[in-house]
This record gives C-alpha cells, sequence and structure tokens, in this order.
C-alpha cells in the first residue's frame, strides 16, 4: 500500500443507519464534514466529493456488519479502506483537546490520525465469498457458546440451591451428553434417590459410555452426603430441566453448525493448506483463516504476530530492569484461535512440544510458552498461506522462525 499517493483521508464515524464524515487533506487541513447515511447512493456521493480533492482513503472504527456495504462500495470504487482499533481510536483521542465523545470529533480524529500515521492503519480488503461466509459462521458459531455458557451457569446456581454437594460433582460436566440426559430427567436428589444407580448408569451410557461408572459413583456419593431437602426442590427441578431443555438445542446447533464450518472451510483452497498444519481443525482452522484475510497484506510473520497481538512487548523505564511483557492488544479473535492450535500442537508435534519444554526450563509459565509456540509458527503459517504449501516437516523447517 503506497500511503503517500494518498491526498484525502475521509474519517467515517460508523453506526448503524448513518455514519458522519470528516474530509482531511494529507496535510491535516479540513475539507468537509457531514452525516452519510448507510446506503448505496450516499457512500457513493462521499467517495465522489472527496475524490474531486485528490485520491481517497476511507478510515473506519468498526467492522461489523455495519461497515460491510461501505466496504463493498469502496472496493468496487478501488479506493482503499484502513481500520483503526478501539484501543488505537481511545489513545488517539486522548492526544486531541477536549474530552467530549461526539460522532463529529470521532470522524475528525480518525480523519486526522490517519492522515498523520498512515503506514501504522491495518488496510481492509472485501473478502471473497468463502471468507465472508466463514466470518459469519464463526460469529454464529460464538453466540452460541456465549448462549451455552450462560445456561450451564443458570443450571448451575439452580443445582446449588437444591444439593451444593450435586453441584461440585456434576456442574464441570454438563457439557456432556451423558450428563445432560440423567439430569435433565430427574434433576433433583429426590428423583435421583427414586430412580436408583442403575437407570442413572444406563442412562449416562447411552451418550457418555466411559464416563458411566465415575459420574453414578459421584452422584450417589453426593446424594449420600446431603440427606436434608431443601426448600422449592421440586420447582427448581422444572427449572433445571428447562435449562438443560435449552441447552441441549443449543448443542445441537452447535454440532450441526460445526459441520457447515468444516465444509466452508474446506472449500476453501487455503483450508486445505491450512488444515495440514498439527492444531488446526476447523473451528480453529476456519476463524484463523477469517481473520487472516489476505496473507499478501502481512510482509512478515512478524507483521503477522504483531496483528494478531502474539508480539511481545518491551518495558524500559529509566533504570528499571528491562523486560518484555505479553502484548494486550491485536485480533484477540486470530489470538485465541493460534493459541489454541498451539496448545494442540505443543501436545502432538514433536517440534512444537520440544520448542513449548525449552520455553518451560526458561521458566516461563505454561500460558507464556504456548503463546510462544504460536508466536513462532506466525512465519510458518503466513509461508504456507501465501505459497498455498501444504506443511511438509522436511520443506517448512528450512525456514527462518522467530524465536
Amino acid at each position: 500500500m503506497d500511503v503517500d499517493s494518498f491526498g484525502v483521508f475521509v474519517g467515517v464515524d460508523m453506526a448503524k443507519t448513518e455514519h458522519y464524515a470528516q474530509a482531511v487533506t494529507a496535510g491535516g487541513d479540513e475539507l468537509f464534514d457531514r452525516p452519510v447515511g448507510n446506503d448505496q447512493s450516499a457512500i457513493e456521493a462521499l467517495i465522489d466529493d472527496a475524490s474531486a480533492a485528490g485520491p481517497v482513503a476511507l478510515v473506519i472504527d468498526m467492522t461489523a456488519s455495519g461497515a460491510q456495504l461501505l466496504l463493498t462500495v469502496a472496493s468496487e470504487r478501488s479506493v482503499p479502506v484502513a481500520y483503526v482499533t478501539g484501543l488505537q481510536m481511545r489513545r488517539a483521542a486522548e492526544l486531541y483537546a477536549g474530552s467530549a465523545k461526539t460522532d463529529p470529533r470521532d470522524a475528525w480524529v480518525l480523519a486526522d490520525f490517519a492522515s498523520r500515521n498512515a503506514d501504522r492503519l491495518t488496510w481492509l480488503e472485501v473478502s471473497d465469498e468463502l471468507l465472508a461466509r466463514l466470518r459469519v459462521l464463526n460469529g454464529r458459531d460464538t453466540d452460541l457458546a456465549t448462549d451455552a455458557n450462560r445456561v450451564i451457569n443458570r443450571c448451575r446456581d439452580a443445582l446449588v440451591a437444591v444439593s451444593p454437594a450435586l453441584e461440585r460433582a456434576i456442574g464441570q460436566r454438563l457439557v456432556q451428553g451423558g450428563v445432560r440426559d440423567v439430569i435433565g430427567r430427574w434433576s433433583t436428589p429426590s428423583a435421583l434417590r427414586a430412580a436408583g444407580k442403575t437407570k442413572i448408569r444406563n442412562l449416562i451410557k447411552k451418550r457418555s459410555p466411559r464416563l458411566a461408572e465415575k459420574i453414578t459413583g459421584e452422584i450417589w456419593a453426593a446424594l449420600d452426603a446431603q440427606t436434608v431437602t431443601l426448600p422449592a426442590e421440586e420447582t427448581w427441578g422444572e427449572i433445571i430441566s428447562d435449562l438443560l431443555n435449552d441447552l441441549e438445542r443449543i448443542q445441537t446447533r452447535r454440532d450441526q453448525l460445526a459441520a457447515t464450518i468444516e465444509e466452508v472451510f474446506l472449500s476453501h483452497p487455503l483450508g486445505q493448506v491450512l488444515v495440514t498444519l498439527c492444531g488446526f481443525g476447523p473451528r480453529t482452522g476456519a476463524r484463523t483463516l477469517a481473520e487472516i484475510g489476505d496473507p499478501a497484506r502481512f510482509e512478515t510473520g512478524s507483521r503477522l504476530a504483531s496483528y494478531a497481538g502474539l508480539s511481545p512487548t518491551d518495558w524500559r523505564s529509566g533504570r528499571s530492569i528491562n523486560g518484555a511483557f505479553q502484548h494486550r492488544g491485536g485480533n484477540h479473535r486470530l489470538k485465541n484461535s493460534m493459541f489454541l492450535a498451539a496448545f494442540v500442537a505443543t501436545q502432538h508435534d514433536p517440534d512444537a512440544r520440544a520448542y513449548y519444554q525449552r520455553k518451560r526450563d526458561e521458566g516461563k509459565k505454561h500460558n507464556a510458552a504456548v503463546i510462544c509456540v504460536a508466536r513462532r509458527r506466525c512465519d510458518l503459517i503466513l509461508a504456507m498461506l501465501k505459497t498455498a504449501t501444504p506443511y511438509e516437516p522436511s520443506r517448512h523447517q528450512e525456514l527462518p522462525i522467530a524465536a
């Protein structure tokens, strides 16, 4: 991206129905500012008016659903679009006088910040159809995971109301189908006692055969630990059954969605490349690929690591001890998926395991060592995606890898 060629920077404070735009020249002179409707004709008019003063770059502060029309129109007009993250935006706003939080001020901060820091911006692209589908599916999967976590927490709270000992025994196992089946059918201590060990064990076996004996024993031990019946047990039991029915529907939908994500992910040429690297399954691979987008926009693996928030941050102040600390910024969705993939690799890939152990021997804790593995793999991942080459140990181990 030749940032020196831009004559006009248009900061757009994004909204669902109406954006606010501020245009400034590369030298910082204000051209115009106005509201812009989130429709094609208004966005095209904004680009046309700004283009009269020179080559245009748009600068936005969000990339969610409300930005998709602007991104598509800008792509058709061959207008580059830069993204300023929320953290960058907050820090930039603090450098300007005043503390007001208004759409015109935010648009002006975006435009002026971009004109002064064009070489530090993250430039966006309109993804191909498969990547766009992956982003949508990943978002839905995240929503369902959040819903499942909320229902599980509410169900555990309800279990505490009828038997704290029972909640301690099975609260963390509600993700298991067999446990959901048992508690959904006999949701109170009284109902579980009436059912008996054999029925409980046989029902768990249908979907969680390996856990049947262990969980049955833990449930019975919890029942023996509490012989009193707590108030409103029957009503709480109805709530627990209802919550577990909700959880079952969510889990079923997530399983169906996982199959769709896998199909779309493996349909993408780069998906078939990324899945050859240890640690990347359909979910982690789909999220990683969707968040990276076009690999050509990252010049080096270091740029990719910085974008993901995997690069260490140096801390030097006066005569204090110098050190490197974990970077708190970056693309958290990409960082989380690459962390999970690196964690799996440390369990199954000898090279990743050896590097992880080396970092542990240096005194790093578990999470820090896994992040080191994820950072090291950025160079490898970028090389694979840029060349569309599946992972081959003999070939890729010759690549220069950051320590």
